[in-house]
């Protein structure tokens, strides 16, 4: 892969995203189960499925379903006592939750987006087992809306309401298994129209509409709870869609390695057009890899496998040609042939290699028929597995002749990206005829306050450093914080403690997303009684972090942290003279600052601050 310049407008560089994001309502999208997530381990029982494609109302079958019922596999559920049996697929859908659908237009209304009159259910056909029913339930809400980018205006093609998928807990020998507690949580689709020209551009989009999404302060928040998909393109090239980017400050350099992707694809398509390159038909190769030394090989033809592979005319020194960091031609074809159980390909590019000598290179060469200037790809596997994966990478192969093709990608820890499946079509949705459609009305709904309008009302309202101010606008706990204020808590504490305590807990390695919001309300109500001084906050959360079970009372004395009297402060910073007389002798109200963290240290906080320090100064002056 050659170190060019990157410029999009040359590559005529266009770009769309698809924002998903869980909605924090109380129930599912159509069932009325909690929409708290669960341990695998709290599981009752489990459920398996055996998932097929079906044809859509026009008689299709959409290529991306009808490759993934290609490859066999069982599907097994987590449920848990909270599972309903829409869950399980047993009951039909309840009609669409009221909160999730006031939540999904007031999103619409932050995107200046029109709300359709009647909202219909459709199904849209998902067969890799994240549904039990076989497909997700989707409804078009919004349509036509913008946001603004420095670089311009993008456009917001539609918003959707649907369920999320099952989450993927592990892979078993026969399949997937999945856990039902994410199943049906409430998820706005938000797609953009591809107005999107440059990566930064792009990433600045994301993050507006992710901002506006939390201005609601009704959407989840944490790892998993809103992922981005990408549609990426260059003039020469093709839409991919790349799915599964979760973290926002990916996703520009993600749709600059899928533009050069792309360009390299389109450079290797013109070479292998010159050479009049071509695919031909997989043979059987196994009597070539008799006795052979290679591991892999001889493992698959120990267990009754064989190897098949097929002659990439034209193909020589480009099937190892690099087209993105780490990832080559070949990897393309790996890819394909994963997708269809085997383990990966080998191919000429890279051998002798891997146990794989020169002289079982040539005979291979010799079987498919391969001469200069060709490459060979194989496959060793048993014998239906092999023959779907190198008919898989066959046929990429033959794509990478007419240049980019059009398909859905996985984005990669790395920033790169893998092939997942063909790009869906539209014969994967049909009408949903168990859930009545709705007629929404955006006029009952009001809208919210953006995160950046928060920010300035609480510097001017609350008198918050304008730092914190944003840190809680944005945080999680913002709606919280507003209704700890509303309740009478002090904003500063309140603020401080959610942003700059649990922060300083988290650097320590204290597990504070196992404190609830109830536990920090309790804290806040025994700070604002003068039961619990603000020193003591910090150890406070810490137990409860450790023993969630526990209320904010208990934790208190778990803590040691039940409060003391002015006696007792008095006490204590009497002490702390006595200890230190000749200093305070000498410097009088000078040696202030040092005796305070003594006095505060030896109280432990389990007084307030500014108690202390009245008597601490009180009792400085009576020795100075």
């Amino acid at each position: 892969m050659t170190d060019r310049p990157f410029d999009p407008e040359e590559l005529g560089l266009v770009a769309g995203l698809e924002i998903h994001q869980q909605l924090d309502t109380a129930t599912k999208l159509f069932c009325d189960s909690p929409t708290t997530l669960r341990e695998p381990e709290e599981s009752e029982r489990t459920i398996a499925r055996y998932l097929h494609p079906t044809k859509s109302e026009l008689g299709e079958i959409d290529e991306a379903a009808l490759e993934e019922s290609q490859v066999d596999r069982r599907f097994e559920y987590l449920a848990y006592d909270t599972t309903c049996l829409v869950e399980e697929d047993d009951e039909p859908p309840h009609e669409i939750d009221d909160e999730a659908l006031t939540v999904a237009m007031q999103i619409a209304d932050l995107l200046d987006m029109d709300v359709v009159d009647r909202a219909h259910v459709m199904r849209k056909i998902v067969i890799d087992g994240s549904n039990t029913s076989g497909f997700q339930r989707s409804t078009l809400l919004a349509r036509e809306g913008e946001i603004e980018t420095s670089d311009g205006a993008v456009g917001i093609e539609d918003l959707m309401l649907e369920e999320e998928s099952a989450k993927r807990v592990a892979e078993t020998n026969e399949g997937v298994r999945y856990s039902l507690d994410r199943l049906g949580i409430p998820l706005v689709e938000i797609g953009t129209k591809p107005d999107v020209s440059t990566p930064e551009q792009a990433r600045e989009a994301a993050q507006r509409i992710g901002m506006l999404l939390r201005s609601t302060g009704a959407v989840k928040r944490g790892l998993g709870t809103i992922r981005q998909d990408v549609n990426v393109s260059i003039e020469a090239g093709a839409r991919v869609e790349i799915k599964g980017v979760q973290a926002l400050d990916r996703i520009d350099g993600i749709v600059e390695t899928e533009a050069r992707r792309q360009r390299e694809l389109v450079d290797v398509a013109a070479e292998l057009d010159e050479r009049g390159a071509a695919v031909g038909d997989p043979v059987d190769a196994t009597e070539v890899f008799e006795g052979t030394d290679s591991g892999v090989i001889a493992g698959a033809l120990e267990s009754g496998g064989v190897v098949r592979a097929v002659r990439l005319a034209g193909f020589d020194g480009l099937v190892g040609r690099e087209i993105a960091p780490d990832r080559r031609l070949g990897t393309e074809l790996s890819d394909h042939a994963k997708r269809h159980g085997a383990g990966g390909i080998f191919h000429t590019d890279e051998l002798p290699a891997y146990g794989v000598t020169e002289a079982e290179v040539a005979a291979l060469c010799e079987a498919v028929g391969a001469g200069e200037g060709d490459a060979v790809a194989l496959v060793a596997n048993d014998p239906e597995t092999a023959e779907r994966a190198i008919d898989a990478a066959a046929e990429r192969a033959e794509a990478a002749i007419e240049g980019v093709p059009e398909e859905t990608r996985g984005a990669n820890d790395d920033g790169t990206t893998r092939y997942l499946r063909p790009l869906p079509g539209a014969a994967r949705l049909y009408p949903e005829t168990d859930v009545p459609p709705v007629e929404p009305d955006p006029g009952e709904v009001e809208t919210p306050e953006l995160l950046t309008e928060k920010t300035d009302r609480y510097a001017a309202e609350y008198d918050l450093d304008p730092g914190l101010a944003e840190q809680v606008a944005h945080g999680r706990r913002m709606p919280l914080f507003e209704s700890v204020v509303a309740d009478g808590v002090d904003p500063t504490v309140a603020a401080t403690t959610l942003e700059s305590t649990l922060t300083e807990l988290r650097r320590d390695d204290v597990a504070v997303d196992r404190i609830a919001d109830d536990h920090l309300r309790g804290v806040f109500r025994l700070v604002e009684a003068g039961d619990l001084a603000k020193e003591g906050v910090g150890d406070v959360l810490a137990v409860l972090a450790e023993r969630p079970e526990l209320d904010a009372e208990a934790a208190v004395e778990a803590a040691g942290l039940s409060g003391v009297g002015e006696e007792e402060v008095r006490e204590a910073v009497a002490e702390v003279i006595e200890r230190n007389a000749d200093q305070v002798a000498a410097e009088g109200m000078g040696a202030f600052s040092g005796l305070m963290g003594e006095a505060m240290g030896a109280l432990r906080g389990k007084a307030d601050g500014e108690v202390v320090s009245d008597v601490l100064r009180e009792e400085i002056r009576k020795r100075a």
